[in-house]
């Protein structure tokens, strides 16, 4: 039986049998239907064979000629040692009930992969120290998450803000504004005891600009120019003139680091220290989470550069229908109208999907070829490190022991650190120091 050779990957097969290699296939599957058979005039299962064999005789004699071509294609695929991209697509060439039963099994094999040269390729591995100037900037963080405002000039527990009591940086203000375009009002123009804070990003620079120095009471007209890309088309490019009024002006007060504002993390013992410590952990944690996905991105880019291959267009095809499938769970999940119907093109996700499916052929070969394959020592060791970071360690591992899904998963990350680690002992490999903020912004 030869294997024709339509293209770089597409192939054909031409499948022959006799229709008598059917027939017990064919009378056992008429029996079944007439078995649960309903028709007006007969008992359940009591319709003669004559009419059973007129409704169904065509369906059933393609469904089981189907089935046996599919039969012979896969019998043939083992015997030469094809190896299948995809389901074949089976077209009759006979007709339904020709004694001599022809079809033609068109289909795409998976390519021979390339892989390239990697001694000439450069890769960086970005570090930070986690040290004290680190920890006070999280913790800088931290305090602003909780910060509560008093307003300037009236006294309190934590004092009163200060002599100047008009509106600052940072300080959240409390205002009416009423803004109108060639002396009309417009909508969402106006607005009473509306609050932000200056600095913030929350308003548009003129709007923050007028308010800051203003004090309780005080009122001021300016002209706002909107951007042409702002959101609200019916004022995007125009100008209008804006009256705010001043009502509040209220200075923030940042938690002083004490033990207090470590239970307020939920450290209930250890106070500070211990705060600074679990801090630290976690921020080193993060690095290490970000400095390995930027490497991985980086040998991952370099797959793609240095080895060739010929990607199946069934793949592609498959991988940008889970991508249009995950894209409307997600619009599902966030509650948009009508997400289900929603027309989402497989063509918007035609790159992707080609660079997924490349990547896959890649590392399959790769791991083949190197032994690479995450062993289970390897996964238990992922796990372990994952559950130390939760209060009950021992659940975080039963629960990914108790579901072979979760440990595909795990495997499948244990793989790509395999691959990504052989490619590291290839390349030419850089360390470059960079600070938490600056790794931070990384992607």
């Amino acid at each position: 039986m030869q294997i024709e050779n339509l293209g770089s990957l597409d192939r054909k097969i031409t499948l022959q049998f006799n229709r008598a290699d059917v027939n017990q296939a064919r009378e056992a599957r008429l029996n079944k239907i007439g078995k649960s058979m309903k028709m007006p005039g007969f008992r359940p299962g009591k319709v003669p064979k004559k009419m059973v064999e007129q409704q169904y005789g065509l369906q059933v004699d393609f469904e089981v000629q189907y089935d046996k071509a599919s039969q012979l294609f896969y019998e043939v695929s083992k015997k030469e040692g094809i190896k299948l991209a995809s389901q074949p697509r089976l077209e009759p060439k006979s007709d339904i009930g020709a004694d001599e039963v022809v079809f033609d099994a068109f289909f795409e094999v998976l390519p021979e992969v390339k892989i390239g040269d990697f001694s000439g390729s450069e890769l960086t591995r970005y570090t930070t120290d986690v040290n004290d100037p680190e920890i006070d900037r999280a913790l800088d963080v931290l305090r602003k998450q909780r910060v509560h405002y008093h307003s300037r000039g009236e006294a309190g527990e934590h004092g009163d803000g200060g002599a100047d009591t008009s509106a600052q940086k940072d300080d959240q203000v409390t205002l009416d504004f009423v803004g109108t375009i060639d002396g009309v009002e417009f909508a969402g123009g106006k607005a009473d005891d509306f609050k932000f804070v200056i600095g913030a990003g929350q308003m548009l620079p003129e709007f923050e600009a007028a308010a800051l120095g203003l004090k309780k009471g005080e009122s001021k007209t300016f002209p706002l120019s909107f951007p042409a890309e702002y959101h609200g088309k019916e004022v995007a490019g125009k100008t209008a003139q804006f009256t705010i009024t001043m009502k509040d002006v209220a200075w923030p007060h940042l938690p002083p680091v004490d033990d207090e504002f470590a239970k307020s993390l939920g450290i209930t013992e250890g106070g500070v220290e211990k705060m600074r410590s679990e801090i630290k952990a976690n921020m080193e944690r993060e690095v290490k989470r970000r400095s390995e996905a930027l490497l991985k991105n980086q040998v991952m880019e370099e797959l793609i550069k240095q080895c060739l291959l010929d990607v199946p267009k069934s793949l592609i095809t498959s991988e940008q229908e889970r991508l249009v499938e995950g894209a409307r769970q997600d619009l599902m999940q966030r509650g948009i109208p009508n997400a289900k119907d929603a027309p989402i093109p497989a063509e918007m996700f035609a790159e992707q999907a080609d660079k997924r499916v490349r990547l896959g052929l890649i590392l399959s070969d790769l791991v083949k070829l190197h032994n690479l394959s995450a062993t289970p020592d390897q996964i238990k060791a992922s796990i372990e490190e994952t559950a130390a970071t939760y209060e009950d360690p021992k659940e975080v591992v039963r629960w990914y022991y108790s579901d072979p899904s979760r440990l595909k998963e795990v495997e499948a990350v244990v793989l790509e650190e395999n691959v990504v680690k052989h490619i590291c002992g290839l390349a030419k490999v850089a360390d470059k120091s960079v600070s938490f903020e600056e790794l931070s912004k990384m992607s």
